[in-house]
């Protein structure tokens, strides 16, 4: 919109500050360190986004949900209904535009993400965007130039599992050092069953993704290659899936990194960790909930998806997004981080169907993110 930007940095985070003009033109309600309830555009409104609505309106503090956007104009209007107070969409643009938004919730399917995030910055608008930032590195690299050209970092991207409280916990197990030098990360990442239409590369793109993340983030360094091995696939896969998978990866820091992927394991969704240092192991992901002795039998339960696993997580991640965006920061998972993912996810798949280690090649990072 052409305003004034200051832009700095506290503590690593990257603040903006809006010019007096700015923010009264666009009536912000408490961006950018103002008092006041932040005003939300969720743009998509299928299951994720219906979700984040949900969570915005009843679970949130500090924000509301002010226009939503979604193709669908009838799903739209319901949802917009449901919380009252919203305007409906089908332009991500407009929605954008309304008087009331201050920050983006995008939630709509990867493709359509760089179009959402190229208007947000033509706004200088704040950004929560789920994972994928965009499905291909050639697209997450233009989001990243385009970022970047704003002189301030505005994006943040819905990696959740940084924001859960076993991975939190483990992180600051390996950052303090507590049982010495990480050496290997062992994975587990289980699903009950998958959608129709699921493909081999969607095992990387839509489930490994995360593993990606949080290995980088675990470790603090960069994925430098990946090998996938292909077992004898169990009789509960569609056919043309090959289920489950072991990927591997190696880090700039020399570490090895294992990840099971079994996605139609028939009893629940299970995800875990386990790092292996150089004084001693810890291992997330294996609390079950209540324990039980009774009828003879004992044990607990598992989820049985990724919204019920990680339901604590993504209140997190939305709460500290709306809590920095009030405050004129940016923190969180970055554009670099969803480009970092972008090309290994591309390796991986490479190295799915050629059995192959591929070297992951990433350009050289910017100072923005540094």
């Amino acid at each position: 919109m052409g305003t004034t930007r200051e832009t700095g940095t506290v503590d690593g985070r990257s603040t903006v500050g809006h010019a007096p003009e700015a923010a009264a033109a666009r009536g912000a309600h408490g961006v950018e360190g103002r008092p006041g309830t932040l005003g939300v555009a969720v743009i998509g409104t299928g299951r994720m986004g219906a979700d984040h609505v949900r969570r915005l309106h009843d679970v949130i503090s500090g924000a509301r949900v002010a226009a939503v956007a979604d193709l669908d104009a009838d799903r739209a209007a319901r949802l917009a209904r449901d919380v009252g107070g919203a305007t409906a969409y089908t332009d991500p643009a407009a929605a954008m535009d309304d008087p009331g938004v201050d920050a983006v919730l995008i939630a709509s399917p990867g493709p359509a993400h760089e179009a959402a995030l190229l208007d947000a910055f033509a706004r200088d608008l704040p950004v929560l965007c789920e994972k994928p930032l965009t499905p291909d590195a050639a697209s997450a690299l233009r989001v990243l130039e385009a970022e970047q050209k704003l002189g301030h970092r505005r994006v943040q991207v819905g990696f959740m599992r940084r924001y859960d409280a076993g991975y939190r916990t483990l992180k600051s197990l390996l950052t303090k050092g507590t049982h010495g030098r990480p050496l290997m990360l062992h994975h587990k990442h289980r699903n009950a069953d998958t959608p129709p239409g699921f493909t081999n590369a969607m095992m990387i793109n839509d489930s490994v993704v995360h593993e990606i993340d949080v290995t980088r983030w675990l470790l603090d360094e960069e994925i430098t290659a990946v090998r996938v091995l292909r077992p004898a696939p169990t009789g509960n896969a569609p056919e043309g899936l090959s289920d489950p998978q072991l990927i591997l990866f190696e880090t700039s820091a020399g570490q090895v990194v294992d990840t099971e992927l079994f996605v139609n394991c028939g009893f629940g969704y299970q995800v875990s960790c386990e790092a292996v240092c150089e004084g001693g192991t810890a291992r997330i992901g294996d609390d079950h909930g209540v324990f039980v002795n009774a009828a003879g039998q004992w044990g607990g339960t598992i989820p049985p998806g990724f919204v019920e696993r990680f339901e604590d997580a993504y209140d997190r991640q939305v709460q500290h997004w709306v809590d920095a965006t009030r405050r004129g920061e940016v923190e969180g998972p970055s554009c670099w981080d969803g480009y970092a993912a972008a090309v290994v996810c591309e390796a991986g798949v490479l190295a799915q169907a050629s059995g192959e280690r591929v070297p992951v090649e990433l350009i050289e990072r910017p100072d923005l993110y540094g």
